[in-house]
Formats: structure tokens, sequence, C-alpha cells
């Protein structure tokens, strides 16, 4: 491993100067989770780490009646531990809890979450030169496919890593964003890219840039929401396939759909066609079978991961039968 200075700073004016100045050899950290085994395993090898974690104002969340402002630093079990949250936003609530164990959760940072980088084994092993580290191929198309995705790719077939994102685009929630020229807002599904216009990265993060906080909207009495992970593993293992339903219900009739899935695109991907098809729908007419095949209609499988289709059209259809059925509950 190659030997990087560590820099500790305490505002993110300070912190936004030296990443800027690095241009690419200084990278920001907050709990390391992810970007120490990046280094670790010499897939990056920055000079400098800059610490974003005694940053104050990246620290911390307030709920009020405009809705949740987390700040980016903040701890995902901090998350986790709000009871108030869990009741106002079961949805992030669950997705916060499905991620890793909870000592990562202890450590690792939203902001953390939604910019790691992808699990991809090609991307992760130095044998490889994929697309995802300027080469040439995507060694994801003739080779071991399983964990790859099925939707939304184009030349490199990552899937996007960040459970706690999908439960984000599906509250539609907004990001703030810090830099050399200044603040900046936009839709957190806006802050996702599928690679087509840099393959190398994920995100629209320029060079100098922070994730600063995310905000979602105040939750209302008729929506309703559900969030299912399939994994192979109970514990600690990424998303096969996810999804994030939220159903604004008034009446007996669904007024708008937003249906999030992870696991299988290379970023949270928004099943627009599933949504169109729930939107203005009476409740005793959906039929759920059918929501879940349209959330999968644009799917193209590599060789090994036809499972994930079949898969990702049952949670769909399961997360919108969870909601139908137990519209007596609290609202989410």
């Amino acid at each position: 491993m190659k030997a990087f200075e560590y820099v500790r700073v305490e505002s993110s004016a300070q912190a936004v100067a030296l990443l800027h100045d690095g241009a690419g050899d200084a990278l920001a950290i907050a709990g390391g989770t992810d970007l120490l085994a990046e280094v670790k395993e010499g897939i990056v090898s920055p000079a400098t780490l800059v610490s974003l974690a005694a940053i104050p104002e990246l620290q911390g969340m307030e709920l009020d009646s405009d809705g949740l402002t987390i700040g980016a630093a903040t701890t995902l079990a901090e998350i986790e531990s709000r009871p108030d949250i869990a009741g106002s936003y079961p949805l992030l609530a669950q997705a916060v809890s499905s991620v890793a164990t909870p000592q990562v959760r202890n450590v690792g940072t939203i902001g953390g979450n939604l910019c790691q980088r992808p699990r991809c084994w090609y991307y992760r092993s130095t044998l490889f030169d994929c697309l995802k580290k300027g080469g040439s191929t995507c060694f994801a198309v003739e080779g071991e496919s399983k964990y790859h995705a099925i939707i939304g790719a184009t030349d490199c077939h990552i899937v996007h890593p960040s459970d706690v994102a999908v439960a984000l685009v599906s509250l539609n929630a907004d990001v703030a964003l810090i830099g050399p020229d200044g603040r900046r807002e936009l839709k957190i599904i806006d802050f996702f890219h599928d690679g087509a216009a840099d393959v190398t990265s994920e995100n629209v993060l320029k060079t100098g840039e922070i994730l600063e906080s995310i905000k979602i909207p105040a939750p209302v009495d008729s929506q309703r929401s559900a969030y299912i992970k399939a994994k192979e593993r109970p514990a600690m293992d990424f998303a096969l396939s996810s999804v994030a339903a939220v159903l604004d219900i008034r009446g007996d009739t669904i007024q708008r759909a937003r249906i999030t899935l992870g696991g299988v695109a290379p970023l949270p991907y928004v099943a627009h066609q599933a949504e169109d098809m729930l939107a203005g729908k009476r409740v005793d007419e959906v039929d759920a079978g059918a929501v879940g095949g349209l959330a999968v209609a644009d799917a193209r499988p590599l060789r090994d991961n036809h499972y994930k289709v079949r898969m990702t059209a049952s949670i769909v259809s399961r997360a919108i039968s969870d909601i139908l059925q137990s519209l007596d509950g609290s609202s989410s």
C-alpha cells in the first residue's frame, strides 16, 4: 500500500480547498469503510486523505415540519437509533438497517454510503484493467456476471451498491453539494449517473466538491411504503435486488407511485412503467404481478444473471401487495 498523508479538517471550506488543490491525488474520507478497502486493495492510491469527520456542518439531523435534513457525515447508526425518524420515515429506517453489520453502521456515514464505489469483482481486482478503471473492456459481458446489471447498463455493467440511495430516491430527496464554485442543490436521482458520460465515476461530484446534506420532504398521511432487499446471506451482504416502493393512496385510489430498484442497474433505477401503471388506479384493481413484470420490462440480462429478472419482478409484486394489504397501518 502506498503511503499517504491524513489531514483532519474542521470546516467544509478547508476540505474543499484541499480536495480542489489535490485535483485527484486527494480524496475525501468519512467513515472509511469502503475507501480504505480500495486503498488496501491497490485500486486507488491517493497522496492525501482529507477527513470530513470533524466538520460540524456535516453532522447531525434536524426533523421539523418541512421534513428531515441529515448531514452527510452522520453515521448510519445515528439514523437507525432515532425512533422519531423510524416513525416518520420507515422506508429510510428499513434501508439503513439493511446495510452491512452494526459495526459497519457505527462508523459508516450516509454520505459515504451514497458515494461508495461499486463492488464489481473485476473493478475490485488489480488483475483487470476494466472500463471503470480507465481500461477498454467490461469483463462482465463475456465473463462471470452473476451479480451484475440486468437493466439500464450501456458499456459498464456494474450495479449501484447503496441500499440507502434506493429509499431516498423513492422518498424524493434532495442533496446539497458544496465545492469551489459554492453550494448547489439537486434531486438525489440527478446526483447519480449511469456512466454513459464518464464511465470512471458514478455521481456528478466535481473536483473539490463534497456532499453536504440530504433533505427529505415531510411525509403525508396518505403515503404508504415498503422496502424489500433480496440477498444471498442473512447478514452483511449487498443486494442481489431491492425495491423501495412509495404509494400515495387517497380514498380508494392510488394518486402517485414511486418505485426504485437497487442491485440491478448502474444507478438506483426508477421503474417508470410500473409507476405509470399504478397512478390513478383503484386499489381493488391493482394487479401486483403485472406491476412487477413492468418494473423489469426493459431488462437485458447477461449470461449469468437472468435470475435477477424473476427475482426483481417478484419482490416488486410483493412490495405492492404488502402496502395494499396494510392500508389500515401507520403512514410512512
